[in-house]
């Protein structure tokens, strides 16, 4: 399914927070929906409507996200990307205008090494020695409104708003009644045809003065100098701009009839001559540390310059060099803006509330005494998980702790740094009189009571800080997601029936579980509404075309069944893995419905596999030996029966291994009762790790899934018990894959990556597995082959680095074309 970008915001995804390397791809593409989604709205709030609804910080925080989560997962990236285009579509009230070239935005420097690197980019690309000079120019970046303005032959003949950087907005009326702004060039050698580019803004002084006007007359007052500037610019009548204080800054250009200049700085001075406004503190700057240092300059004055800048603009000051070095993707590689750091500020938590996201994270929330961070009044900020709240921290690639837990009634420092909202950096008053108990987090989910566990890294294994709850088919917080996931084109795909739908008969009660789906016409009748074929946007045919959908899926394939369950680690690839392996969904239920039914069996399992004592070469064998054979005597009293029996699984037993399994089984009956309570789940878990490329964070979740009664009840309506009463589905056992001689991919791991254009990636995966391959998400020292299509990025270059052969598509068609 694809999602318009100009539909109402999405969910936030509750991943936003996590390294991009430990998404997966079901996680990875959620994220690129709504970060599309969210900065094209964005974009229209600041380009279309001088309204923005994200600061700086945060708009740039997301660009961030969003350009490293397409590195990491480039087959991925979607037509509607923000990575692919600039600003937003110009507003039909006025004219459209092309520009002569492309208003392009600008890459982001945060810190001093992004500028080093930046500078160290640049000389690499140019191929200049270290004591080769290299010049750049700095520029404060005002907070205003990009305006292109086109002179022919010195006289101003139109201007244009940015738009979306190739199509802007016609304001040229509004323009000339600018001061700042000449309708004709001073002075001599200007271009027949030049497009003159820089910024509009208001000073603080006006904009107060203009608020102070407002109040006086009882109108609307403004938000602030940026926004004001914006509107005014954009007013359908020129006479609302004149009244309006807006001055002008010139910084570049566009389109040119002919070469003026061979130097940034040097056109710059020429812009001067011809009676342009040119901001004072531009600087041309010899070396990465006057470029520091200059910025230090701009940053120290911000405060007195009586206008918002937002950071300090750096450009390749030669320009054979800027054309050498040309553009990357949307943004020239000549330039970048070194952005200042977000503000922060001190304020009271209230309380700590628990949210549950979509795929039922559960992030706590600091309630906070309201305080205004840089001109935004902030109320909630985010506590991201347990081991946050704790004081850990990742430092190094580790966490470590490295402050002060936080409790309710602690005065806190807080920033905004572009996250979906503020975060609460430290406790500022640890040591108060008086402080509350710690937050205990909750084990269970605050929505729907089921439990809530510690999420599994699937790379490495062991527990995060990230709890989730596990009752995903039940819990009001992830329902509707769930719903949607499960008639999804990946899963179920019944056409007709996409998210819209979805949320339409969600919200009106009538579809709340998976079987509900089953039982449409029955459920819209019980809800005591009129047939679906009279409601609005359904009629007689659409709505006869969703029913016979409906009910040529009560038949499904088991690894689309399994897919559409959304359990956590057990995305399309994980599910057709396991189908393949199991042949039989019977076998499957009933395994894991055995493991799911060990009360409290999960958290004990991982309490014994994990144990702190115990390497688990040990605990594994524990589960290998035949507890009948472990009778003591005199001579060979217990527990050394039980490590002879260790031993004898082929483990090497230390010392101290010994003495933590006599401690935890100080008899036989107590090794005996724990180890067949616990086998069921030893068996589903260990029979889910046997299948190439899965692991523990597998299993466990899908224990987990078959742990919570709520869930099994589900299961039971709509595929019944395993090998008993048929539910409202019918689950079609998976083909084995036929292992021909003439395969060359039999029984080898595959990955795709990449964009593919001679097939989808659905059908190249399908294709592989019917040649009895395996298919895998990521790569590993276990991978055999890695098909890249166009864009790959970070895992052509882990396949690399492992060794792994690395072919193109083209290579891959060749390989099966006759097979």
């Amino acid at each position: 399914m694809t999602t318009d970008p100009n539909d109402s915001a999405l969910a936030a995804p509750d991943t936003l927070d996590r390294p991009v390397d430990q998404l997966d791809d079901a996680e990875a593409s959620a994220e690129l929906l709504y970060l599309a989604d969210k900065l094209a709205a964005a974009d229209r709030a600041y380009y279309e409507d001088s309204d923005p609804e994200l600061t700086d910080a945060e708009y740039d925080r997301l660009r961030q996200r969003n350009n490293a989560v397409e590195d990491a997962f480039p087959h991925l990236v979607l037509e509607h990307s923000p990575s692919q285009k600039v600003g937003a579509a110009p507003s039909s009230d006025f004219a459209k205008v092309e520009h002569l070239v492309p208003m392009l935005s600008l890459d982001n420097a945060f810190s001093e090494e992004d500028v080093e690197s930046f500078m160290a980019r640049m000389r690499r690309f140019l191929n200049l020695g270290s004591d080769e000079p290299f010049a750049v120019t700095a520029e404060p970046k005002i907070d205003g409104v990009s305006a292109n303005l086109l002179y022919r032959n010195g006289k101003l003949v139109r201007a244009a708003t940015r738009g979306d950087g190739r199509v802007g907005e016609d304001i040229t009326a509004n323009v000339r009644m600018l001061d700042d702004i000449r309708d004709e060039l001073a002075g001599s050698g200007w271009p027949d045809e030049i497009e003159i580019r820089g910024e509009v803004y208001m000073t603080w002084e006006a904009f107060e003065a203009l608020n102070a006007e407002a109040e006086r007359k009882g109108t609307k007052t403004y938000v602030n100098p940026r926004n004001t500037a914006s509107g005014s610019l954009r007013q359908l009548d020129p006479n609302v701009t004149k009244a309006r204080p807006l001055k002008f800054f010139a910084y570049g250009w566009g389109g040119v009839s002919e070469s003026f200049a061979t130097r940034q700085s040097e056109a710059l001075e020429l812009f001067k001559s011809w009676g342009l406004p040119v901001n004072d503190l531009i600087k041309r700057c010899e070396t990465v540390e006057d470029v520091i240092a200059h910025y230090q300059t701009i940053q120290e004055a911000r405060p007195t310059l009586g206008y918002d800048i937002d950071g300090v603009v750096y450009k390749a000051d030669r320009l054979d060099y800027q054309s050498r070095l040309g553009i990357a993707s949307r943004a020239p590689r000549w330039a970048i803006a070194h952005k200042f750091p977000a503000e922060k500020a001190e304020t009271l938590v209230e309380a700590i509330d628990i949210q549950v996201g979509r795929t039922g994270s559960l992030t706590p929330v600091a309630r906070l005494k309201p305080v205004s961070v840089g001109g935004v009044v902030v109320s909630n900020a985010t506590l991201h998980n347990q081991d946050y709240i704790a004081g850990y921290r990742r430092v190094d690639g580790t966490v470590q702790k490295v402050t002060d837990d936080i409790r309710v009634g602690d005065r806190v420092r807080i920033q905004r740094a572009g996250d979906v909202i503020p975060q609460v950096l430290e406790v500022v008053n640890p040591d108060r009189q008086g402080r509350e108990d710690a937050f205990v987090f909750p084990d269970h989910c605050p929505e729907c009571g089921s439990l809530a566990l510690r999420d599994v890294d699937p790379k490495t294994g062991e527990e995060d800080a990230r709890v989730r709850c596990t009752g995903g088919l039940i819990c009001p917080a992830q329902v509707q997601e769930r719903l949607k996931h499960f008639v999804s084109r990946r899963a179920l795909d019944i056409d007709g029936l996409g998210d819209k739908q979805i949320a339409l008969f969600y919200e009106r009660g009538i579809v709340k579980t998976p079987a509900d789906v089953f039982r449409l016409p029955e459920r819209i009748a019980e809800a005591g509404y009129d047939p679906l074929d009279t409601w609005e946007g359904f009629g007689e045919t659409s709505a006869q075309n969703l029913f016979a959908a409906i009910d040529a899926k009560r038949t499904s394939p088991f690894a689309r069944f399994l897919n559409g369950l959304g359990i956590r680690h057990v995305g399309d690839v994980v599910a057709r893995n396991i189908a393949m392996r199991f042949g039989r969904w019977q076998d499957f239920h009933a395994l894991m419905l055995a493991a799911g039914t060990v009360e409290d069996g999960l958290q004990d399992y991982k309490r014994l596999r994990h144990h702190p004592d115990l390497p688990e070469r040990v605990t594994l064998a524990l589960f290998e030996i035949d507890t009948s054979a472990l009778d003591g005597t005199d001579e060979n009293p217990w527990p050394f029966p039980l490590l002879e029996a260790v031993r004898a699984a082929g483990v090497n037993l230390q010392g101290k291994h010994s003495e933590a399994l006599g401690e935890r089984y100080p008899a036989k009956d107590d090794f005996t009762a724990e180890i067949t309570r616990l086998k069921p789940v030893h068996d589903a878990i260990r029979a889910i790790e046997a299948i190439d490329g899965l692991g523990f964070a597998a299993g466990s979740s899908l224990v987990a899934f078959f742990e919570e009664s709520h869930n099994r009840d589900v299961l039971e309506t709509l595929v019944g018990q395993p090998d008993g009463e048929a539910g409202l589905m019918q689950i079609e056992d998976a083909a084995q894959p036929k292992q021909a001689e003439d395969s060359p991919v039999a029984g080898k791991t595959l990955v795709f990556t990449g964009t593919l254009s001679r097939m989808t990636r659905d059908e190249a995966k399908a294709r592989a597995l019917s040649l009895g391959a395996k298919v895998s998400g990521s790569v590993s020292a276990k991978t055999d082959l890695l098909i890249a299509g166009e864009k790959a990025g970070s895992k052509r270059t882990k396949a690399e680095s492992l060794g792994v052969k690395v072919i193109s598509e083209d290579d891959w068609m060749d390989m099966i074309a006759d097979l």
